[in-house]
């Protein structure tokens, strides 16, 4: 029989960057035309944002919260260390990187070569390790255990989509390359094999934001939305069988959950400027009373006011960790209204 550990983490890309520079992306929203002036307002800003700022833009409080951030990697890490897994599922989301005009699946697992290597600073990008143009990451996939995984979805009434290779782009989306990057915050390499599982999360907004803030800084959608992402409780229902056929497995497994909570660019709720606490907090206490149920009552329209996209990637963690009978350890919990979103990290041990 299988043996599974549940992880959450983010794959927040402004920790790619120095710390001095996590707070540039609130101020790149006060630039954005579709952001109400009255959001941009100072004198409407919460006295906990105002304190974020403090005399320096945000710099200071940078430099606290990527110290907050890193010690919640090394936590997440130190529990996979620890379990030693066979291999690495990671639930995330695509944002307009292989999921485009052409193709836009639900779910998708990618079968990766058993060995392959990512270059995420190709073009001399800036990043917070000061790694070169053509620093790699060494990586292992897991073709078979794909196959596998989505014969078996599919044989329970699933219609899992599968992928061989990248289809826009060499590199991972984002939402994995970051969280492989983040657990290996001190750079001891990441030796365990990894099983991306792509969700759809941005759904309506995918194409006509390409993934992200764009449709802050471009004119409204005028023509019929696309279609939208699938049902929170169907993100549950899969990470539920993800978990069943995993655990009738001989493996070992991680599953990562990887997302931010709510998004302060994908909410209307304070203005697109900082991210929807009172939601956040309704879902972090669902989640440290175990109850599954308000999850899974959530309904995609709640968590797109609140700009939780993303984390329907967490639904499939909560499917999976409730299918198993699970309880969190809560490393961090941490909200904010500068650094655009709130996070989460948590551990769900191995029986």
């Amino acid at each position: 029989m299988g043996e599974i550990l549940g992880l959450g983490c983010t794959h927040y890309p402004g920790l790619l960057l120095p710390d001095e520079r996590l707070p540039n992306g609130f101020h790149h929203l006060l630039t954005a035309p579709n952001v109400p002036e009255s959001a941009k307002d100072r004198a409407n800003w919460p006295d906990p944002l105002l304190a974020e700022l403090g005399n320096d833009r945000g710099v200071a409080a940078g430099r606290r919260y990527g110290a907050r951030m890193a010690d919640g990697f090394r936590a997440v890490r130190a529990s996979l260390e620890k379990f030693d897994p066979d291999f690495v599922l990671i639930f995330g989301d695509d944002q307009y990187e292989n999921f485009r005009e052409d193709i836009i699946p639900a779910f998708c697992v990618l079968g990766l070569d058993q060995d392959f290597s990512i270059k995420p600073w190709a073009g001399g990008k800036a990043n917070r390790w000061n790694e070169s143009a053509d620093w790699d990451m060494k990586l292992h996939g897991q073709r078979d255990v794909a196959k596998f995984l989505a014969r078996a979805l599919i044989d329970r009434g699933i219609d899992m989509s599968y992928a061989y290779k990248t289809l826009h782009q060499e590199e991972l989306a984002h939402a994995f390359t970051n969280t492989l990057l983040y657990l290996d915050w001190d750079r001891k390499g990441f030796p365990w094999p990894v099983l991306p599982f792509a969700v759809n999360c941005y759904g309506s907004n995918l194409i006509h934001a390409k993934g992200g803030m764009a449709a802050l800084f471009i004119p409204p959608q005028t023509d019929a939305p696309d279609p939208p992402a699938p049902q929170p409780w169907r993100c549950m229902e899969v990470g539920k069988a993800v978990a069943e056929i995993l655990a009738e497995s001989p493996y070992r497994v991680a599953i990562i959950a990887s997302s931010s909570w709510s998004h302060c660019f994908l909410s209307p709720t304070n203005g697109y400027m900082w991210p929807d606490h009172v939601a956040d907090r309704a879902m972090f206490n669902a989640l440290s009373n175990i109850d599954h149920d308000f999850w899974r009552k959530r309904t995609r329209e709640q968590m797109e006011q609140a700009g939780q996209h993303e984390m329907l990637n967490w639904m499939a963690l909560m499917g999976a960790m409730e299918a198993l009978g699970r309880q969190p350890e809560v490393h961090d919990y941490a909200e904010t209204h500068i650094f655009m979103s709130d996070k989460c990290f948590v551990t769900y041990p191995a029986h």
